[in-house]
């Protein structure tokens, strides 16, 4: 019996796999999965390039803004609610098509994994917490760097929630998070996904990427920022994404405007840098060239999938 085929659109930030998402779905009835870490934040829009209503031109989309950003989000939960998801897209008769640059969210599902529900030792946390707000986040850093090498390739050194993550599942376990997946990947996998991602040469994709976060400042970051915290106070996750972080410095005076819309660019740019690299690990991955225009990105998607 063939597996119901799912269509998995990835790449770095900025590349432009929301305009294609909409195009395709447009194209083959279907429906849009959010892979995204940030998206799944109430109250985060701009910062988070989420589609705006007009931008999703009526096409389904799911997984954006259902979970509050004072809570803590898993890849487990994330997992559990795509694969809810896209069984119900199935039973519609209409295409599941996953999109988003969130790496491990995107493994989980193309991969199987199943993620063991861990219980964290909440004073540890704490403890990794104050180590890193004390200044000394790069000594996390390093640490996490010895415990489980192949999975910090990807994580920048300010990447607090990511580095404490790491060392908390060591802690936890007494496996690295890598050691942890390759163990976790089931046999079976009840769904054909098929991948593709998008490609830029690097200095078209960092113009794209410079000329974005100029667009979420004009746009209200800052304001959106400030929202955040009079509303929610406490965001130890939500004030860790990219932009975010930057804005909150600013607010608090320890950076210039100028300085922190340069971190902002500098940041995004180097998280793009490791969503390439990440996506390249995975061999089936179909890449696409930008540069080609809607028309043929979208035709070379329909190509492989009637095959």
């Amino acid at each position: 019996m063939q597996k119901p085929r799912i269509i998995v659109i990835v790449g770095p930030t900025a590349s432009g796999k929301t305009a294609l998402s909409i195009e395709l779905a447009k194209k083959i009835n279907g429906e849009i999965v959010s892979c995204d870490s940030m998206q799944i934040y109430k109250d985060m829009n701009i910062g988070t390039a989420k589609p705006t209503k007009e931008e999703m031109q009526s096409v389904k989309h799911h997984l954006i803004d259902c979970v509050l950003p004072t809570k803590r989000f898993s890849v487990s939960e994330y997992k559990k609610m795509a694969t809810k998801v896209i069984k119900e897209i199935l039973q519609k008769n209409k295409v599941p098509i996953v999109v988003g640059g969130t790496g491990l969210y995107v493994d989980s599902l193309i991969y199987g994994i199943e993620f063991k529900e861990m219980n964290f030792d909440e004073k540890y946390r704490n403890e990794l917490n104050e180590i890193a707000d004390n200044g000394n986040l790069n000594e996390l850093y390093e640490q996490a760097k010895q415990i489980d090498p192949e999975a910090m390739k990807i994580v920048s050194p300010n990447d607090k929630k990511r580095i404490i993550r790491i060392l908390e599942i060591y802690k936890a376990t007494g496996k690295n998070k890598t050691e942890q997946n390759k163990e976790s990947v089931k046999n079976e996998n009840p769904y054909n996904y098929t991948v593709f991602a998008i490609n830029w040469d690097r200095e078209v994709l960092y113009d794209r990427i410079n000329k974005r976060v100029d667009l979420m400042i004009k746009d209200g970051l800052i304001k959106e920022v400030e929202d955040l915290i009079k509303k929610y106070n406490n965001l130890p996750t939500a004030m860790q994404g990219l932009g975010y972080k930057e804005v909150r410095e600013y607010l608090d005076g320890q950076v210039s405007e100028k300085e922190m819309i340069e971190k902002i660019k500098q940041e995004t740019r180097k998280y793009a840098k490791r969503q390439i690299t990440w996506f390249k690990k995975n061999k089936q991955t179909i890449w696409l060239n930008g540069e080609d225009g809607m028309e043929e990105l979208i035709n070379r998607i329909l190509q492989n999938i009637s095959t």
